[in-house]
C-alpha cells in the first residue's frame, strides 16, 4: 500500500502582538487556523503559502524564512499532514476579494487568545507553528529546493 500524506504549507504573520488566522467551516464546526492549504502539483512551497494565504485571507504574504517542517497524523481522519510553515509579514489587504469556499474569514489573534476555551483549532499544528516562530526558528526559504520537474511542469502550463 502506498502511504500519501497531504502536504501543505501554512503562513506565520504578525503584526504587534496579533496573528492573522483564518475562522472556516470544517465538517459544520467553526475552526481556526493558520493561513494554509495544499501545495499543487505546478508550484513551489513559496508559491503555495503566497497563494494560500491570499485565497483564505485577502492578504498578500511574503514570506521571510522557514519556521518548521512538521508530520501530523490525523487519528479521527487517518490521514498524515506534512506541512512547511513559513514566517513573513502582510503586504497588501484586498479586502473585496472573495475567499475560498468555507472560509468565513481572516481573523488578528493573540498567543493567549487562542488558549481562550471558547476557540476550536483546527489541529495542534496552528498554536505549534505560532510556538516556534515566538522561540525564534528561523531557517533560509533556500533550504526548500525544487528540482527541475517543477520547472518542467510550469513550462507546460504556460505553454
Amino acid at each position: 500500500m502506498t502511504w500519501n500524506p497531504h502536504v501543505t504549507v501554512a503562513a506565520i504573520a504578525q503584526q504587534g502582538a496579533r496573528f492573522l488566522m483564518v475562522e472556516e467551516k470544517v465538517r459544520d464546526t467553526l475552526v481556526i487556523n493558520n493561513p494554509a492549504g495544499h501545495l499543487e502539483e505546478t508550484e513551489s512551497f513559496v508559491d503555495a503559502v503566497r497563494r494560500e494565504t491570499l485565497e483564505e485571507t485577502g492578504w498578500e504574504f511574503e514570506p521571510e524564512a522557514v519556521t518548521g517542517v512538521y508530520l501530523w497524523k490525523n487519528l479521527t481522519l487517518g490521514t498524515t499532514f506534512l506541512r512547511v510553515a513559513f514566517c513573513g509579514r502582510c503586504t497588501q489587504h484586498h479586502p473585496n476579494r472573495p475567499l475560498d469556499l468555507g472560509i468565513v474569514g481572516p481573523r488578528w489573534y493573540t498567543r493567549a487568545e487562542l488558549d481562550n476555551t471558547g476557540l476550536t483549532l483546527r489541529s495542534p499544528l496552528v498554536k505549534r507553528c505560532i510556538d516556534d516562530y515566538l522561540a525564534g526558528r528561523r531557517f533560509p526559504l533556500d533550504m526548500l529546493t525544487c528540482l527541475g520537474q517543477i520547472d518542467i511542469l510550469m513550462s507546460d502550463v504556460r505553454a
